[in-house]
């Protein structure tokens, strides 16, 4: 089988619920030798599902997982010895918990320079607000992503997936793997770190450009675009279907695909400008049409005419798209208790490194801490005697 890229590397993952586990999937999923540690007698950090439930088997699948007591001397100092080896550690805490354990950055690097140290707090690792505590939806709001979501007019609106958590473990990720290639240069690790707020307020992307650039403040636009127009959701007899024909090319294509030179002599709709300023009325004669045919007599339509459109799914029919069970990103996992399952797979195809026909299932609490251990050169007794002492 093909080496996968990362599997050189050895991480510790001290992570919990979402944010942090984002980042050290995708480690895991490239081949890195993940070990996640969770606290002894510690329950599933799963929100809301349990440990043998959708959220920890698709956040926690390819590692292996072991135990050890931070707070025990004896328990620490395993996991400093286990540092030494390993080249990264993820962790989500709170900003100042990693200190109060004596976990940090600072005291890693000393016992190994060579450390990559990646961080996710709610609010970054300093400043005003860096104590408290954060969750996906607290950045939502903070971060203005609720202020622009939904109808205009309906009040804030939360984004249906934990947006902020998924954003700034991707790019926690993505700053570990640079700092492993900035490492093959210096010789030396660094710490990184990103925020729910700072990941937040980056997928504002243009909309936060409009206020830095512009100082417009952007609203609500439903399911309109809010500046490529049209671009929304229309009706046909049997549902509804997503259109983007924004710029003069695709609403020429669109008008011509509809049947409707109306719409392009329309006098209300001669340039963008004149479409964005009118929109309402221009929806409304978009809809007049698309309402009398079916959704797959527009969509065959639409795309043969180059113009992007699609239907709108629900998640069991995005699974049942032709084109989605050929990317293959539902992945199946042999679990020794669930049986066989799937999960969300990478989005990413690597040519020389493709991902394995099946992942590895997510481990049990603590699966590995004896394997781990070994691994450190512990014999039975000794780890035995650990655990007597409460250290795993």
């Amino acid at each position: 089988m093909t080496q996968l890229p990362l599997a050189r590397y050895t991480v510790l993952d001290l992570t919990a619920h979402r944010a942090g586990p984002t980042a050290a999937r995708q480690l895991a999923d490239w081949g890195a030798n993940v070990i996640k540690i969770e606290p002894t007698g510690a329950g599933s950090d799963a929100i809301g599902s349990g440990r043998h439930g959708f959220d920890f088997q698709n956040l926690h699948r390819n590692k292996r997982a072991m135990t050890l007591n931070l707070k025990n001397d004896e328990g620490r100092e395993i996991f400093f010895k286990l540092a030494e080896q390993a080249d990264v550690i993820v962790e989500n805490y709170r900003s100042d918990v990693k200190y109060r354990l004596g976990v940090d950055y600072e005291s890693v690097a000393k016992r190994n320079p060579r450390i990559v140290y990646g961080s996710i707090a709610g609010f970054g690792q300093d400043g005003p607000d860096a104590t408290r505590p954060g969750v996906d939806q607290i950045a939502q709001g903070m971060g203005g992503l609720m202020s622009i979501t939904g109808l205009p007019g309906q009040g804030p609106v939360r984004v249906g997936i934990p947006i902020a958590d998924l954003t700034s473990g991707l790019l926690l990720a993505q700053a570990i793997i640079l700092a492993l290639l900035s490492r093959e240069h210096t010789g030396k690790g660094q710490w990184v770190h990103t925020s729910l707020i700072e990941a937040q307020i980056f997928m504002l992307d243009f909309q936060a450009a409009r206020w830095l650039m512009k100082g417009e403040v952007p609203g609500q636009a439903g399911n309109d675009h809010p500046t490529a127009i049209p671009t929304g959701v229309f009706p046909t007899t049997d549902g509804h279907i997503n259109i983007a024909a924004s710029g003069e090319v695709l609403w020429k294509r669109f008008c011509e695909a509809l049947g409707a030179n109306s719409l392009l002599d329309h006098p209300e709709h001669q340039t963008g400008a004149l479409r964005s300023k009118h929109r309402k009325a221009l929806n409304e004669r978009i809809s007049a049409i698309t309402k009398t045919k079916p959704a797959a007599h527009w969509l065959r339509l639409l795309n043969e005419a180059g113009v992007p459109s699609g239907p709108i799914n629900t998640i069991d029919r995005t699974f049942a798209e032709p084109q989605v069970q050929h990317l293959g990103i539902a992945r199946p996992v042999s679990h020794p208790r669930l049986g066989d399952i799937r999960v969300v797979g990478q989005p990413i195809h690597m040519s020389a490194a493709p991902q394995p026909d099946r992942l590895r299932p997510t481990p049990e609490l603590g699966e590995h801490t004896d394997e781990v251990l070994r691994e450190l050169g512990l014999n039975q007794a000794a780890i035995a005697d650990l655990r007597q002492r409460g250290a795993v």
